[in-house]
This record gives C-alpha cells, structure tokens and sequence, in this order.
C-alpha cells in the first residue's frame, strides 16, 4: 500500500482549523478555555497555524483526574487552545486513513461502531453454535501506559510518507509516557497500535470469531485446545513484536446455561443476552433515586439490546 504524503498541509488549511474548533467546543462552549479562546478566535487560529507551519507546536502540560467507573484509571486533560484544537485538526484528515487501516473486527471509540456494533456481532457469531461452543478472553496490561513510542512511531511511518506531519505526531506521542487516556488522538493511536495484530488475527492465523473493544479481546471457537493454543500464539506475539503483556486471568471456557460471556456491559449466552449485572444495579439506583432523564435514558439505552422485558416493565412501575 502506498504511503500517505501531503497530509500536513490540509491540517493546516485555515478552513481546518476553523472545523477543528467548531467540532472540539461542541457541549463545551461555557467552559472557561472556549470563552477566553473566543475573545479573539481568528487571532488564535492564526497562531495555531503559525505554530505549525513553522513547528512549534508543543503540547501544552497535562492536567489529570481519576475515575472509578468502569474501573480506576488517570484521565490526562489539555487546555481547549491550542491542544483540543489542534488534536481536532490533526483528526479531521486523519480520521478516515485510519479507519481504512482498522479491521472490521475492532469497536472502541470508533464512529459508526461502539458498544452496540459489538454487541450485535457478538450476537450474530453466537448463532453457530458449533463455532462458538468455546471462548477464549484476554485482556493486556496496562495497555494505555504500556505502548512503546518508537513501535508506535515505525507504525505510522509504514502508513504515512508526509514528514512534517511524522513530526508533528511524534510531539504529541512523546508528550507523555505510553498514551495518555483522555485525548482525542489517543483513542486512535491506541486502536491503530493493535492494529497489525488484528490483520494477524485474521488473515495469518485465520480466526473467525474475533472481537476487540480497546484492549478487551474476545475469541469464539470449536474447542478449548485450540483456544489455548492460540493464547500461547497471541502471547509471543504480543510480547515480541508489540512489547505488551496478556494479564494471567485470561480465560478460556465453555459457553452454557451457566456462563456466558461477559463482554461490553453485556452478557452473551447462544439463547439469549443478559445486561452486566453492575449495570443492572446501577440502572435500578438511578430510577429509584429519580437521576436527570438523560442518566435513565443512557441505561435504557442499554437495557433494550438485552432480554431485559421483565426487568424494564417493574423499573417502570417503581
């Protein structure tokens, strides 16, 4: 395939620039960074695109906060201008490339794929039953903080030819140890570092059934030696060309009337689909302590691709 060049010259393209901050203020336009960016936006953007046409740009010092849902983790904040601009720019025309260069198989922070593209192609492999007698789950660890800068920077040079935009991506990969959680390009330079293993998953070693949501790997197949078998592929290959790690409670077992898989807030069985049961919870507490509409909405919004019938009509009861 043929390297991509004259990329950095659209991103710096003054009508770019001005998409890139009508996308990054959207729901934000009360927030103190929009509003001190507003009181001269043609002037900043101007300054933005000198900074990158004479490269200057540096990446401004993080901020960052902890979250404990789904789990704990550091989420790492820029300020609005220059850095959620630019990250906007930078998007804008990269985005397409690298959805051309994803497999079909990944779903995370992806436009037009998501939790619920999973689940529905989780649902549709489940139908073969003989396929997917067994499954085989792994997730890495510490996947964000674990991706190697150099690995990641040769990736991109295999697919892109254009060297001002090649420095202009090492600025920001190198701003911050493996890949901060939080940025706009992170969730892309996360997807497109496991990108070659997903092209290895499906066409060198010939997998089927093969789902990635971020790091959350999920693998359907016909019995549990060859799934083990393939762990051990998966492993070496992981560790060798990609530096990361399998966590050790990988799991490998057999879909039934007791277990299903637990996957994307769902879980699959061949009959039927249940709703994680944290989410559950989590769902009954909301309506019972009347959150905001858009709280109750966002649970519905996940109850209704599940067998959640029952569990629905007595919440509306409540």
């Amino acid at each position: 395939m043929k390297r991509k060049n004259n990329l950095f010259e659209k991103i710096v393209d003054f009508d770019n620039l001005r998409l890139a901050d009508s996308r990054a203020r959207k729901g934000k336009s009360n927030q103190y960074g929009v509003r001190m960016f507003d009181k001269n936006p043609e002037g900043n953007l101007m300054i933005l695109q000198e900074l990158f046409i004479n490269g200057r740009y540096k990446t401004s010092e993080y901020s960052t906060f902890k979250v404990y849902e789904p789990k704990e983790r550091i989420v790492y904040r820029l300020p609005y201008f220059p850095d959620r601009i630019a990250h906007h720019a930078i998007m804008n025309i990269m985005e397409p490339l690298f959805q051309s260069w994803f497999t079909k198989d990944t779903y995370s922070s992806i436009k037009g794929k998501g939790i619920k593209a999973a689940s529905d192609a989780v649902k549709e492999s489940l139908k073969n039953k003989e396929e997917t007698a067994y499954c085989l789950q792994i997730d890495i660890v510490k996947f964000f903080p674990s991706i190697n800068h150099d690995i990641l920077k040769n990736m991109l040079r295999k697919k892109i030819k254009d060297r001002q935009l090649l420095d202009l991506l090492d600025e920001i990969i190198d701003s911050s140890p493996g890949v901060p959680i939080g940025n706009y390009l992170s969730q892309y330079f996360a997807n497109f570092y496991l990108t070659y293993f997903d092209h290895w998953i499906k066409e060198n070693m010939k997998v089927k059934h093969y789902f990635r949501y971020a790091d959350d790997i999920v693998i359907f197949g016909k019995n549990s030696t060859d799934l083990h078998r393939l762990r051990f592929e998966i492993s070496n290959y992981l560790q060798n060309e990609l530096k990361l790690s399998i966590k050790p409670n990988y799991q490998v077992f057999k879909i039934c009337k007791r277990r299903g898989l637990d996957f994307v807030g769902y879980v699959f069985f061949h009959t039927h689909v249940k709703l994680r049961k944290s989410i559950k919870k989590n769902y009954a507490k909301a309506v019972k302590n009347k959150k905001p509409k858009s709280t109750i909405a966002a649970y519905e919004g996940w109850a209704k691709h599940a067998n959640t019938n029952h569990l629905r009509k007595k919440l509306a009861l409540t």
